[in-house]
């Protein structure tokens, strides 16, 4: 059955998101309903309002949320009513050349559910009945979201849904670009260029893979003091130098063997770049606009060995990567309370995402009653 929902909703680019009464269809064959308990605010969905992300409106925004499945579509086996989920922003048909060699953030066929669901058919619409766009076939800032089961991660049901939410992006983001792309080896020397919800995470993975200094950048002092307590052991306001790579050098005696960053600019990564030690490499983490480039002077990268990688959702697997993230929450080992600043009820999303525009918050959640 239909069911109705609040949403919250880009109608045109450059606007504040509005928050509508949308209907959410039913589930067809390969796909379940959820009910959303919490959803995070994130710098993407940021990016979708102002065109960076060209997700075309209206879009029903949310990509990074959990919730409890509510029914099932025809031929799901592996869901049932009841099961606790994470949404998966990246969708994967564990068929393609990419899949099948343990890249499945590379799949083929992800463009499929780009601002849809995998068969181009729309779930969402609006009071009017007009079709609404979805996130990267999720659509998870709303009361209810009809998604692909290719875009779900079955999670035990032991896990407070508020802060489980966030490893469906930031988390899995930042740690996973330490763990599964750089494969930091212990007793490296990092840096994080932008320390927001991602760039913390990126400090706590480099904490976890036993880094030996983990340097945080970024403008705002607040989030700096924020990175000490996920892990970094020393910080430079980018506000504060004339020249960022230098500071970074000083600091560490000579650069970085791994700088990550979560940013988004070319510039930056340009920076980035130009802190490494011989033999380092910056792990392009952030998503910059179409028209960002990146300059490096071509003769150090084989004379010194350097590189630039990108890391697309942290080269995740997440039907393994999910649950590990999780257990090591639950451990103690991974941080995720101390990452949700402030919670929002829906009506309150518009605030939502002027704090995050803003930089006040580590990460904003919504929490769906």
């Amino acid at each position: 059955m239909s069911r109705t929902a609040k949403a919250v909703v880009c109608r045109e680019l450059n606007a504040p998101v509005q928050v509508e009464e949308i209907r959410v269809d039913p589930p067809r064959r390969g796909e379940i309903t959820i009910k959303l308990a919490a959803c995070g605010v994130c710098h993407s969905d940021l990016s979708a309002t102002n065109g960076t992300l060209p997700l075309p409106p209206p879009l029903v925004l949310g990509h990074e949320g959990a919730g409890t499945v509510v029914e099932v579509g025809e031929g799901v086996s592996d869901f049932a009513v009841g099961d606790a989920v994470l949404s998966s922003f990246v969708y994967m048909c564990g068929k393609c050349r990419n899949c099948v060699r343990g890249r499945p953030v590379l799949c083929e066929q992800a463009g499929k559910a780009f601002y849809h669901l995998p068969d181009g058919t729309v779930r969402s619409h609006d009071a009017e009945g007009h079709p609404l766009n979805v996130f990267c076939g999720c659509g998870v800032m709303a009361e209810y979201a009809t998604i692909h089961t290719d875009n779900a991660v079955k999670i035990g049901k032991d896990v407070p849904l508020d802060k489980a939410a966030l490893v469906g992006c930031a988390v899995m983001t930042g740690v996973g670009a330490v763990m599964n792309t750089a494969k930091l080896v212990p007793g490296s020397k990092a840096a994080v260029f932008g320390v927001g919800g991602v760039g913390l995470n990126a400090v706590q993975g480099c904490q976890m893979a036993g880094a030996d200094m983990i340097v945080a950048v970024d403008t705002n002092d607040n989030k700096l003091a924020m990175a000490r307590e996920f892990g970094a052991t020393d910080t430079v306001n980018v506000k504060s130098v004339d020249d960022v790579a230098k500071a970074v050098k000083k600091l560490t005696g000579g650069g970085v063997d791994y700088a990550f960053e979560c940013v988004g600019a070319g510039a930056t990564v340009t920076q980035a770049y130009n802190a490494l030690a011989k033999g380092g490499e910056v792990i392009v983490v952030g998503v910059a606009g179409g028209k960002e480039e990146t300059t490096v002077k071509t003769v150090t990268l084989p004379m010194e060995e350097r590189a630039i990688r990108g890391s697309w959702y942290g080269s995740a697997q997440p039907q393994y990567d999910f649950p590990r993230i999780l257990n090591l929450y639950q451990r103690g080992r991974i941080k995720l309370d101390e990452l949700v600043t402030r919670t929002y009820s829906i009506d309150e999303a518009p605030q939502a995402f002027a704090d995050l525009e803003s930089g006040a918050n580590a990460r904003g959640v919504i929490v769906f009653d």
